[in-house]
């Protein structure tokens, strides 16, 4: 029987991320994730809990994650996911929830495209009203 273990997360960005490569040159870029949620206490009220996640790109992925995400940026990931134990440096033991990402989107809007300078030119001449075929 066939199995699937796949987690979709919203969240934002906990810190800038880091790019590095396999021995085989392989890109990995690692981030980590913010997802909260809203629960209802006894009394009515709300509380908000976080959960930290652990974000690992590969490839081509890695490479527009690590250019375009930094600290607080809102994303949706969309992964496999898998729990890790581990000792911490207090000798506690720890879980870390590991997620390898087969997509992300970026949420957030993008502010406007800077435009160039005045005195940069993208034709070369001047263009005059009788040229343009329209």
């Amino acid at each position: 029987m066939a199995s699937l273990i796949k987690i979709i997360l919203v969240g934002r960005v906990g810190g800038d991320p880091e790019m590095r490569f396999t021995a085989d040159g392989v890109a990995v870029t690692t981030f980590s994730l913010a997802a909260n949620r809203n629960t209802r206490q006894p009394d009515g009220s709300f509380k908000e809990e976080t959960e930290w996640f652990r974000i690992s790109a590969w490839r081509k992925l890695a490479e527009t994650c690590n250019q375009f995400l930094n600290k607080g940026k809102l994303v949706y990931v969309e992964g496999n996911l898998r729990t890790r134990l581990y000792d911490g440096k207090d000798g506690q033991k720890r879980v870390s929830l590991d997620v390898t990402a087969d997509r992300v989107l970026f949420l957030d809007k993008q502010g406007p495209a800077q435009l160039p300078p005045e005195d940069a030119r993208v034709i070369e001449g001047d263009i005059e009203p009788e040229d343009i075929p329209f």
